[in-house]
């Protein structure tokens, strides 16, 4: 394990070498300060702080809830946390489609304010011209297709994509685009392993796999997945602790012993300077 002052920063040159050499480069996605000293601490390499953070931090039922002022505290907060990880920040939805002026200016604040090293946006052919510009106003971007949350509704549902030759197609070629209109990498969620082998395969920049088999540069599962907050996982995301249950048992634990009396007890409060206790009584 490697601690804070001993790791080297992270930067887009580091993710080009370690693709070079055939490093997998471990990959999460949290949104706070003290999960982020946790991760890097670990060896957690690349954070994704993501707009995930409006259904699994507060129990929204979709991605779109969260804001840019919202993504934009936590950002600085995780950054804090995680000094040398490489930070990828989620653009949240409708802060880019609109024009490409809209999102070189809300990507510039996510990377100012936020002191991210990257800025991830989610779509297809119809987000080229925006990546474009932002790329143009020297702002990192990594894409993001395949399965893209802030679509589910327009995909009907949080489904697996590419699953017809058609489709994959289709996949492969925006990947391709993304690449070509200057993506430093790209995140590709929810396709069959033989899509996502094909788009490894043929791909210059690293690709950032969220279930994809091991067809990625990058592997990635949720912080929370990971340690096993949830009694049920994606498919993909294997469960490496089960935090759950032992939150569970330390908090049902607590509650008893405050129901008993068992806590607090003497050794948990704090006492008066000597000959004070004597002092005050005679004084009331």
């Amino acid at each position: 394990m490697s601690n804070q002052a001993e790791r080297k920063k992270i930067t887009i040159q580091t993710l080009y070498e370690k693709k070079a050499h055939g490093e997998k480069m471990p990959r999460t996605a949290l949104y706070d300060y003290p999960m982020a000293v946790l991760a890097e601490e670990a060896g957690i390499e690349i954070i994704n702080v993501g707009d995930s953070i409006a259904t699994v931090m507060l129990g929204e039922n979709s991605t779109i809830k969260a804001t840019l002022d919202l993504m934009i505290a936590h950002a600085k907060a995780v950054r804090k946390g995680a000094p040398n990880c490489f930070i990828m920040g989620d653009m949240p939805y409708m802060t880019y489609q609109l024009s490409a002026d809209e999102a070189v200016k809300n990507a510039s604040r996510y990377m100012i304010e936020a002191d991210m090293d990257c800025v991830k946006m989610e779509g297809g052919m119809e987000i080229v011209p925006i990546i474009k510009a932002c790329i143009n106003a020297s702002i990192p971007v990594i894409g993001h297709t395949g399965l893209t949350p802030q679509s589910a509704i327009m995909l009907g549902g949080y489904k697996t994509q590419g699953r017809s030759a058609e489709a994959a197609l289709h996949l492969i070629e925006v990947v391709k685009a993304f690449e070509a209109a200057g993506c430093i990498a790209v995140v590709v969620e929810a396709v069959p392993n033989e899509v996502a082998k094909i788009i490894y395969e043929n791909s210059t920049i690293p690709i950032l796999g969220s279930g994809c088999g091991p067809y990625s540069d990058s592997p990635m599962i949720n912080w929370y997945d990971l340690l096993g907050f949830y009694s049920r996982n994606p498919k993909f995301a294997k469960k490496y602790a089960d935090i759950r249950s032992t939150i569970l048992n330390a908090a049902t634990c607590f509650v008893n012993e405050v129901k008993t009396g068992a806590y607090p007890s003497s050794e948990h409060g704090y006492s008066m300077l000597p000959g004070e206790e004597e002092k005050l009584i005679k004084m009331i």
